[in-house]
């Protein structure tokens, strides 16, 4: 197969924009998710009690060890973590290129690709290092699906049935964390698809699909029961519970899901700002996204690509369910915008990737089999026209995350110098300038601790080479 030097060029020109995102817009200070997790693993990352707790297995395992290299090597540095994420979001980039060269996806749709994967939509995840991850379990979850489709279409290498057994326990159990939920019932529904089409053609059921399948309910059942042996507190503002809060305000529901949809196209910030408050843009947004959505289905089924290959159709359904995932577990916040935070783009950006490579597919098919012109020219228009949305506010997106990256950094830098004091301030002020849990009273004293263990053992900004 000829090499496109392309496939690799791109994901790491978009690894070198991450890098130099994060040393623009953040520093090595700790805050929020960090301070609950240098109180709860830190000074003794090596004490197996802090690892063989009941519900270890919701506990992202492959954390405990990023831990210890980085208070060996690097004296706990938040920056760390955050280069990580970085390298993992590449590396779902490196996968995207092999599924690409793979299905012959031509160098402008991949560059399409690449530009909404290094995308700024992000940015929270990315200068959150705590999360970093996240974007490894995604990497997995791409890499997996392109295992089943080399299954699927008869391309499979050596060992990919083995890694099919393997892949779940691995991604669910060591990486994935609440991320496997949508995941796992994904890839337990194309096995169940796969079964079907195979089944219609050869009259016989493929058991191995039945296997696999099993292998990812097995993961998820473990990874459930760990998490059932888990303590949840959160603050909500809903009383009452979801039936009953829609019948309320069903509109509240609607504006959250297409406010949810419209965040694929521009970031929420970027929103606010230029649409001032109307409603008016976020819903057209939405609709164009879910628009999107619901024509590359029908490509999907109309020309049977799903045959070719099942990975853009498994994208499409990931990204639609993780839309209603977040739309169940956090509408009890009563927020219209909650689901259009950043933190919730590497979620939603699968159903884009899907939508994308449908098109890719699509027009590849169309060409093989010379469509009738006038309908080449209306698909034509549609990919365009739904490209160009994309790429235009994605680009929108990135250009004013850049223009607030030195602000970001500024931040941290008064983050960083307060924690120089901390001793000297009270416990509204730590918890009111480390955004740690900002309505619980005790979340002072955990910020406090925090950089007490930090400053006992000369890590974080208290290194001495600082």
């Amino acid at each position: 197969m000829k090499r496109r030097y392309y496939l690799s060029i791109l994901p790491l020109a978009g690894i070198l924009f991450g890098m130099w995102y994060i040393h623009i817009a953040a520093s090595d200070v700790i805050y929020s998710d960090y301070i609950r997790l240098v109180n709860s693993y830190l000074p003794d990352v090596w004490n197996p009690a802090k690892f063989f707790v009941p519900d270890v297995l919701t506990r992202i395992p492959v954390n405990y060890l990023s831990r210890i290299i980085n208070v060996a090597f690097f004296g706990f540095n938040t920056m760390f973590d955050r280069v990580l994420g970085v390298l993992a979001l590449g590396l779902s980039g490196f996968v995207l290129g092999k599924y690409c060269l793979l299905r012959k996806v031509g160098a402008v749709w991949f560059t399409i690709l690449m530009a909404l994967m290094f995308s700024l939509n992000k940015w929270e995840m990315l200068i959150n290092g705590s999360g970093w991850a996240h974007f490894l379990a995604f990497a997995g979850f791409y890499y997996h699906y392109l295992v089943m489709d080399r299954l699927w279409t008869g391309d499979e290498k050596p060992g990919d049935r083995k890694l099919l057994v393997i892949l779940p326990f691995a991604i669910t159990i060591l990486t994935a964390g609440p991320y496997c939920a949508v995941y796992s019932v994904v890839v337990m529904m194309a096995y169940g698809f796969m079964a079907i089409l195979d089944y219609r053609k050869t009259k016989r059921l493929e058991k191995t699909y039945l296997l696999y399948a099993l292998c990812t309910l097995a993961a998820l059942l473990l990874y459930m029961w760990s998490n059932s042996l888990t303590v949840e507190d959160h603050a909500a503002a809903a009383e009452v519970g979801l039936f009953t809060q829609l019948a309320q305000t069903p509109g509240f529901f609607v504006r959250f899901i297409l406010i949810s949809f419209s965040s694929m196209v521009v970031g929420i910030e970027e929103a606010i700002a230029a649409f001032k408050g109307n409603i008016l843009p976020f819903a057209i947004l939405g609709f164009l996204v879910i628009a999107a959505y619901l024509y590359a289905l029908y490509l999907n089924f109309r020309y049977r690509l799903y045959e070719k290959s099942m990975v853009p159709l498994i994208l499409i359904v990931s990204g639609g369910l993780n839309h209603v995932l977040i739309l169940l577990s956090r509408w009890i916040f009563l927020v219209d915008d909650y689901g259009a935070s950043s933190r919730y783009a590497l979620q939603f950006q699968a159903g884009i990737f899907g939508i994308i490579l449908t098109f890719a597919l699509c027009r590849n098919e169309m060409v093989m089999k010379k469509m009738v012109r006038g309908k080449y020219r209306l698909f034509s228009a549609a990919v365009v026209s739904f490209c160009l949305l994309f790429l235009a506010g994605n680009a929108y997106t990135t250009y004013h995350e850049l223009k607030k990256a030195p602000d970001r950094k500024g931040t941290f830098e008064i983050r960083a110098q307060m924690a120089l004091n901390f001793e000297e301030m009270t416990d509204d002020e730590l918890r009111a300038g480390f955004e740690y849990r900002t309505t619980r009273p005790e979340s002072g004293a955990q910020v406090r601790e925090a950089l007490t263990i930090l400053k006992d053992n000369g890590w974080g900004v208290f290194r001495p080479n600082k």
